[in-house]
């Protein structure tokens, strides 16, 4: 069975790492894990994407997905 993501998990997802781990900085720099999600969320608005299956994702976007998911933070 193949879980997806949609755009608007996806989100929520990066509204729940911003909280955890806020920008930094006077550059207000993205956390690696709200940088990891922007990126994805970006290539699903350029290639028009609704859902994507979570196994086309790299492991570690998967697990901040699941972490989010399981409301658990790191």
């Amino acid at each position: 069975m193949c879980m997806e993501l949609t755009l608007t998990e996806l989100e929520q997802a990066i509204n729940h790492w911003r909280q955890q781990r806020p920008s930094t900085g006077e550059e207000h720099a993205l956390s690696a894990e709200v940088n990891t999600l922007a990126k994805i969320y970006a290539l699903m608005i350029f290639h028009h994407r609704s859902s994507l299956p979570l196994n086309e994702l790299k492991e570690e976007t998967r697990h901040l997905i699941e972490d989010w998911r399981n409301g658990v933070s790191r």
